[in-house]
């Protein structure tokens, strides 16, 4: 076995999810994650489908996310009165299992807390790839030398921008942003989300222990600003939704105050390879949606192919990392199509449009379509079947056996 000690950039889901399986292999695995620990809540996270379902149990954490699952109600569109227009079933949103994403997060982290080595508070700041390794400077830490270097870091990935260029040659806007809050304000809204729609914007709403999520996607020509802003998030956020009617007002106070507001584009990643010499991009930084692709899936999907590759290679990245794009890029495509209706779904341009939408989802959940409507949302997450890498070896050249 070659190529056994591996950094991984991010401790999100994809990272957690890799370390998992190359510690299972018997790689020697370094999780780096700029954040000074986990991120806590989150919006939640669905897995549906066959393919899903299926590498969860051969994970092992099916039963435990089952434990911390949340329990999701339908998506209600209302009009600025609160009557409902439309209402989509649970599974549309919450597919087979629902969690959150935090908790997914610590789950995957107390699972290979103990084999892999994580840092938090730092970050990748430069990178020198030669005959021996990639040479690895980080902001706080001492510079180190590791055989295979992972982006498992987001859609504003470090590791692509080291490795293949800025940003912007590979992450194409919608036009439409989102964010995503809690408040302690309950204004009482019942099971399930409530989600208003006026042209160009839409909110959504929903209560959850004794807290409630608030969902915003909105349309607009921004300038450039710092994903890490949260004060200047904040203030576009305040001024995209003044004068909206329904609970928009009494939602958007909490905006000023919430600590664990999320705020990007909605846009894609698109790249004609994932990998680089020793380098390979994991989940979102290669080819992930801000939101709708099913990320979570596909990252712990292509999280087990990457790892299995490598494994069953013997570490040789020059074999593996070729293999898992092939793997991999279809699935990925699909889950981006997904993904690319997201803003039009949520906040179409025009009342014209708007009550086009509704029309369609008052049939997509008629009883004669009810089944096309579940058919629709997870195809894309079946549209790979998982190799079996129960041949693979660890590094102590014996068989490992996947359950």
């Amino acid at each position: 076995m070659k190529n056994t000690n591996v950094l991984i950039s991010g401790a999100g889901i994809a990272g957690p999810a890799l370390a998992h399986w190359l510690s299972r292999y018997g790689f020697a695995v370094t999780v780096v994650e700029r954040a000074p620990a986990l991120r806590e809540g989150g919006q939640a996270v669905d897995f549906r489908g066959a393919a899903h379902m299926g590498m969860l149990r051969r994970m092992g954490v099916l039963a435990d996310i089952r434990r911390l699952r949340t329990t999701p109600g339908p998506l209600t569109v209302v009009d600025g009165a609160g009557t409902p227009l439309v209402s989509l079933p649970p599974e549309f949103t919450g597919g087979e299992v629902e969690i959150l994403r935090g908790d997914l997060s610590r789950l995957l982290y107390e699972r290979t807390r103990d084999d892999v080595e994580y840092v938090f508070g730092d970050s990748i700041v430069s990178m020198d790839e030669t005959a021996a390794g990639v040479d690895v400077a980080f902001d706080r830490g001492a510079p180190r030398r590791f055989d295979l270097v992972i982006g498992a870091d987001g859609l504003h990935s470090t590791v692509r921008g080291l490795t293949f260029g800025p940003e912007e040659r590979f992450v194409h806007p919608s036009g439409y942003h989102v964010a995503i809050f809690t408040t302690d304000d309950d204004p009482g809204l019942g099971p399930g989300s409530l989600m208003y729609t006026e042209p160009g914007r839409a909110v959504a709403a929903g209560g959850q222990g004794g807290r409630t999520d608030v969902m915003c996607v909105f349309s607009a020509e921004l300038p450039a600003y710092d994903h890490r802003d949260v004060a200047r998030h904040r203030e576009i956020l305040a001024g995209a939704y003044e004068g909206m009617g329904w609970l928009a007002p009494r939602l958007m106070t909490a905006v000023w105050e919430a600590d664990d507001l999320y705020f990007d584009s909605i846009a894609m990643v698109r790249m004609d390879r994932f990998t680089g010499g020793r380098v390979a991009l994991l989940g979102d930084a290669g080819y992930g949606a801000t939101c709708g692709g099913m990320g979570a899936g596909m990252a712990m999907i292509s999280s087990y192919v990457l790892a299995g590759e490598l494994a069953e290679a013997g570490g040789d990245h020059r074999s593996a990392f070729p293999r898992y794009e092939e793997a991999i890029r279809g699935y990925a495509r699909a889950c981006q199509k997904v993904a690319g209706n997201v803003g039009p779904f949520f906040a179409p341009p025009t009342a014209r449009k708007i009550r086009s939408r509704n029309r369609a989802y008052r049939m997509l959940t008629s009883p004669l379509l009810g089944g096309l409507l579940n058919r629709l949302t997870t195809r894309a997450a079946n549209s790979i079947t998982l190799k079996d890498y129960g041949s693979a070896r660890s590094t102590n050249g014996s068989p490992h056996t996947i359950p």
